[in-house]
């Protein structure tokens, strides 16, 4: 069985690099654009590890966390973050993981960083289908 991983970034270039490093991997992947669009793709495309990006539009990845974890506790949630003017990547992420990430990634996300999270992140999970 193929594991799904739903990607949330707002920004186009990292989805695309993302996207291919683990689609190469075998994973079946889907993307969003902002939080709002992430939370629709949980509900239908039913992943089973989702990577979120902290800092985007419309609805940003505090609030995209806070809902996943309110309406899917068990869903694995890894965070990624370059920061922002006013906040660092590390404080963003500290966020993250007081709010249930189960891991926290800085960017630029690298292969060889990403599918090891990956990995670990699907088989701390197991077989399970996602919980509503």
């Amino acid at each position: 069985m193929t594991r799904r991983i739903l990607i949330i970034d707002d920004d186009p270039i990292l989805r695309e690099i993302a996207l291919a490093i683990l689609t190469a991997a075998g994973f079946e992947c889907a993307v969003a654009e902002d939080g709002a669009a992430g939370l629709r793709q949980v509900a239908e495309f039913r992943p089973d590890l989702v990577m979120l990006d902290m800092v985007m539009p419309v609805m940003d990845g505090i609030e995209t966390l806070a809902a996943i974890r309110a309406d899917w506790p068990q869903l694995p949630v890894a965070v990624m973050s370059a920061g922002t003017r006013s906040m660092s990547s590390a404080g963003l992420l500290r966020i993250a993981s007081g709010l249930g990430a189960h891991q926290v990634l800085q960017k630029p996300l690298r292969a060889a960083t990403l599918l090891p999270v990956v990995e670990r992140l699907l088989a701390e999970r197991g077989p399970d289908a996602l919980q509503a």
